[in-house]
């Protein structure tokens, strides 16, 4: 004669609430993640492959330092002609006008007549509060935004709270090892990409909750004095 397992038994009892504690533990984090990687790919479908002319001029250009070849890729713009003067943000403090005209051949001509350095940004929250003072002073009302593909998203998310009533035209810097092989067969690329992409999550939270009246930045509130003007190549 078979014996089979009493489901009354202390064990039984014991055996359900482990596995619905499993249950509620796992589905939650399974979801999680599904939602992460469907994030991820959509903040992937955001990055350009390929750099290309904005559609318009604007008032002004800003780019945001960090990246290989966004400062001269500004430079570019700004001799073309699209936009009337240059903001380059987040200038290392001991760096002036002439060591960017030695990175940045033929650019000797702008520094001097219509580029402003702003070094007091230390990071993209930063670059969006010292821009907005540039533009308010300056009276702009469109800029062309230049900094590498893979940080545009965040810094479009923290340069529209800044500036709601600023028009913002991309310019999307592509590295050179962007073009020359896939992100996804690089391991750094890989790790770069998953990290500007936990940014990008965090800075769209901080702003979705800024605009319900949870303002989490309020150091990069406008100060009550007169505001702080970028260093400039040329005093104006």
């Amino acid at each position: 004669m078979s014996l089979q397992p009493d489901d009354t038994s202390p064990k039984g009892h014991a055996a359900q609430p482990r596995g619905w504690l499993r249950v509620v533990i796992v589905v939650p984090l399974a979801l999680a993640f599904v939602a992460a990687a469907v994030g991820f790919i959509g903040f992937l479908s955001q990055l350009r492959g390929v750099e290309t002319d904005p559609p318009h001029n604007a008032d002004g250009i800003v780019v945001l330092t960090g990246g290989s070849s966004r400062v001269s890729d500004a430079m570019e713009l700004l001799a073309a002609g699209y936009g009337k003067r240059l903001l380059i943000s987040g200038v290392h403090p001991t760096n002036d006008a002439g060591d960017i005209s030695r990175s940045v051949p033929d650019s000797r001509g702008l520094m001097s007549c219509c580029v402003d350095l702003d070094r007091s940004a230390v990071n993209t929250r930063s670059n969006a509060a010292e821009t907005r003072r540039w533009a308010r002073e300056r009276g702009f009302k469109s800029l062309i935004v230049v900094t590498s593909n893979y940080h545009m998203p965040r810094a479009i998310v923290e340069l529209s709270h800044a500036m709601p009533d600023i028009t913002l035209i991309p310019f999307a810097v592509v590295g050179d090892k962007w073009r020359d092989e896939p992100w996804w067969t690089s391991g750094a690329a890989f790790r770069l990409l998953l990290s500007e992409y936990a940014k990008y999550v965090a800075a769209e939270m901080r702003v979705r909750l800024a605009d319900i009246g949870l303002d989490l930045t309020s150091d990069l509130a406008e100060p009550a004095a007169a505001p702080r003007r970028p260093a400039t190549a040329q005093a104006n």
